[in-house]
């Protein structure tokens, strides 16, 4: 299975993934606002991979089910909040 990833302009670390290049039309318009103008990446194939921060397995699905994959970046630990535990168990 061959997709497209496409790096929004808008939100930081965020990808979009879709079955065919620039063939958008599976992606709800609400979605294509808040991600912005898409910019290419590349194509690859998912088979045999692993992907940095997303399940291969759950990107194919989606891509197979509604079109594309949002690849949305990690929450961000709150250091203080960490340290502040860390302490209190000490």
């Amino acid at each position: 299975m061959l997709c497209s990833i496409y790096k929004s302009l808008k939100k930081d670390n965020t990808y979009l993934y879709i079955n065919k290049k620039d063939d958008f039309a599976d992606v709800p318009a609400e979605l294509m606002t808040t991600f912005g103008k898409p910019q290419f990446v590349m194509v690859i194939k998912l088979e045999g991979r692993t992907l940095a921060l997303a399940d291969v397995e759950k990107v194919k699905h989606a891509l197979a089910t509604v079109g594309f994959y949002l690849q949305v970046p990690p929450p961000v630990t709150n250091l203080l909040d960490q340290y502040k535990a860390d302490k209190a168990t000490k």
